[in-house]
């Protein structure tokens, strides 16, 4: 960068950036509300943060809770109903309410950047990735077209994107998903801001790409000396990403310290709650189930007295926690520890949990469904999108799939976006037919018939319950009468009544009050509503359902009710539930077997306990690795995969994976390569597709273990 075409007064500011030795963020008993016809709306109350230089702080809790507009409060980008009511946020020391507008345009992505959940959100689609970068610093600090452009060659460098010069001229739409949050992380660090804000960048992102990602932030971080807000929903990648965590409930924060104080001697009911709702190593669907937080989340005009998490504690005291508003209180000898709780020094935070009815583990009854070397192939234009020349390519989107699910099984689907999950889910359900290989239920071939095609009983037997619940009912209709539709289809009942009486039998299964039948989709939160989607799927007794990431759009504390409600279904009607996930804590907290998939092929297939112990095909390794787990006694091995999953159009040549694999040099003569491995037996029940000698299998080690004492 040519320094004499920085103009006088972003110098000043560029110099201002390494002079302050201050807290870089202060906030300061913020209040933030926002103003309707009808009354005012406190999002934010009383919230106090600070965030030191090169320090990353993380900001958790529910969806609602107001991580955003705490965000959002920084940016002072509130719209035209939202205000600040009381408090203040200082960036290095000056109020940023009281700077005027060109002030703050001068200190936005230039000293705060922001990135948000969707790269799309951030990207132009017209506009190529080079343009987009090198405008921040053009803007902000005044430099030339030519130094603007070696910078953004520099910074698409630092965050890993392979030819730089490529990736410059692309448009977005050219580029992964992956790639494009690398991109705007790229553009976010163009001007090296003094503060980076993230608002979950990971969520949208693959399990392997998010631990690629979080790595480089944090490597980026210590490179830059940037001080980071990142807020999450996922308390293993705060962890793994933050010095400090702020946990924050119904628009307060309830407990602020450093990651080991809040993580292992948390001083407050909901960081408690949080933790025993999510599943850990050593949780089990049987004799340690996870313990959902009871009620619901309060609505910001329905906060109740007091204590705001005071109606769902364990721990509530009438006449103590339902009195005036409480303050953040010091924990003594800890640092900068505080929590919102009057009696967090009367409660034993070390007493084992109440233990919770055990359940006995369901035996998998007869073959329900048997996959024989299943293939779906898509036929696609070679240049459909942009009118090139004649001619056909082939998707391989499933390649010679080959399994079996008992009755009462859980058998977890695992894998990347791209892997064929969801493409064999079509296939199963009749959305698709096979391009060849048998699907057999009950030993009848359903592989070629389409769902217009298929019996009723065949309809009923195999249901889905699917990832959005927002997406999925009819919201000009009841929830009872979507239900009972369900039923009409399925022929269940001979007159309304007794559609109206099952109806109200599977809102009981499902743990939903009765008047619920009454009530239209928007009165209901996101678990209800997928709660009402797993009772239509059970509506016909439906025999094998198959969860496509069933609770991915759901807050933690939802997740676990809503899990163990599918676990409980099952147990009662003998169901066998394929459940289609990229988190693999959770699968390994529910699921009997696991099929891990890569790029259409089963990579690895067997017992849960199989599947997350050594030895592993090396893509199972990379995915364990990369999993977030929110607990300070775990060690992790740790393998970041390098690259995207290759285009089921374009696959590489023999093995699928080993375009990304670290084992690849350990199999002679370029193998890999060449041959696609044939799937071999390691055990009873287990099975690889890998080339890798048996000798250098026995050598892997287990990549996820609880540390020593």
């Amino acid at each position: 960068m040519k320094e004499g075409k920085i103009a006088p007064l972003k110098w000043e500011i560029r110099m201002a950036k390494d002079a302050y030795d201050g807290p870089i963020l202060e906030i300061s008993n913020l209040s933030i509300s926002f103003f309707t016809r009808l009354r005012e709306i406190p999002a934010v109350m009383d919230f106090s943060v600070s965030v030191q230089p090169g320090e990353a702080v993380g900001l958790v809790g529910e969806s609602g809770c107001g991580k955003s507009t705490v965000a959002l409060g920084v940016m002072q980008d509130l719209g035209v109903n939202g205000r600040v009511v009381s408090g203040s946020v200082r960036f290095k020391g000056r109020d940023l309410a009281e700077m005027s507008a060109e002030d703050l345009r001068d200190i936005r992505g230039n000293e705060i950047a922001m990135i948000y959940q969707e790269p799309m959100a951030s990207l132009n689609p017209a506009m190529r990735i080079g343009k987009q970068l090198i405008e921040v610093p053009m803007i902000h600090e005044g430099i030339s077209e030519s130094d603007a452009w070696a910078r953004a060659l520099d910074v698409v460098n630092d965050v890993k994107l392979p030819d730089p010069e490529r990736i410059l001229k692309s448009y977005p739409h050219q580029l992964s998903g992956g790639q494009q949050q690398r991109i705007v992380i790229a553009m976010a660090l163009m001007s090296k801001p003094s503060l980076l804000i993230l608002d979950e960048p990971t969520t949208a992102l693959d399990v392997t790409v998010e631990a690629a990602v979080v790595d480089l932030v944090k490597d980026l971080g210590k490179k830059y000396g940037t001080s980071m807000l990142f807020i999450s929903h996922n308390l293993g990648l705060v962890l793994e990403t933050c010095d400090r965590i702020c946990v924050m409930y119904s628009g307060e924060a309830v407990e602020t310290g450093s990651i080991k104080d809040v993580f292992d001697k948390m001083q407050h009911p909901y960081t408690q709650a949080l933790f025993r709702s999510i599943p850990l190593p050593g949780a089990n669907k049987n004799n340690r189930p996870l313990k959902a937080i009871p009620g619901n989340f309060p609505l910001p005009h329905e906060r109740p007295d007091g204590c705001n998490f005071g109606p769902r504690c364990d721990y509530f005291q009438a006449g103590q926690c339902d009195g005036t508003s409480i303050p953040m209180a010091p924990i003594d000898g800890d640092d900068r520890h505080f929590t919102r709780c009057l009696r967090y020094r009367d409660i034993d935070w070390h007493a084992p949990i109440a233990a919770s009815a055990e359940t006995a583990a369901t035996n998998p009854g007869k073959v329900i469904l048997k996959v024989d070397a299943l293939k779906k192939y898509y036929e696609v234009a070679a240049n459909a999108l942009f009118g090139g020349s004649a001619g056909t390519r082939v998707v391989k989107a499933n390649e010679t799939l080959s399994f079996e699910a008992r009755e009462s099984e859980t058998l977890a689907i695992v894998g990347e976006s791209g892997c064929g999950k969801s493409t064999f889910a079509k296939v199963l359900m009749g959305l698709e037919t096979a391009t060849e290989g048998a699907i057999l239920l009950d030993g009848h071939n359903i592989e070629q018939t389409s769902i217009e095609r298929r019996g009723t009983q065949t309809v009923a037997d195999v249901q889905m319950v699917f990832q959005n619940p927002f997406d999925t009912l009819n919201p000009s209709m009841t929830v009872g009468r979507q239900i009972m539709r369900a039923l009409e289809i399925f022929g269940v009942g001979k007159t309304e009544q007794e559609r109206r009486d099952e109806m109200m039998r599977l809102l009981d299964l499902v743990k939903l009050p009765r008047e619920f039948g009454d009530r239209m989709p928007r009165q209901l939160s996101g678990g209800q509503k997928q709660r009402v989607g797993i009772a239509r799927a059970f509506a016909g007794g439906a025999r094998i359902v198959v969860a496509d990431e069933p609770v991915s759009a759901l807050d933690v504390s939802v997740q676990a009710a809503v899990t163990d409600l599918l676990m409980e279904i099952q147990r009662k009607q003998k169901t066998t539930l394929l459940f289609i996930s990229h988190d693999l804590s959770i699968v390994r907290y529910l699921s009997d077997r696991v099929m891990v998939m890569y790029l259409g092929h089963v990579v690895e297939l067997g017992t849960t306990d199989q599947v997350f112990a050594p030895p592993y095909h090396p893509y199972t390794e990379a995915l364990l690795s990369a999993v977030p787990i929110a607990d300070t006694s775990i060690e992790k091995k740790h393998i970041v995969l390098e690259g995207d999953v290759p285009s089921a159009m374009n696959p590489p040549p023999g093995c699928p994976f080993q375009t990304r694999c670290r084992w690849k040099s350990e199999v002679p003569d370029g193998l890999c390569e060449k041959q696609v491995p044939p799937l071999r037996d390691l055990a009873p029940g287990h099975q690889i597709k890998c080339h890798l000698a048996q000798e250098k299998l026995e050598q892997m080690e287990a990549v996820i273990k609880v540390a020593a004492e």
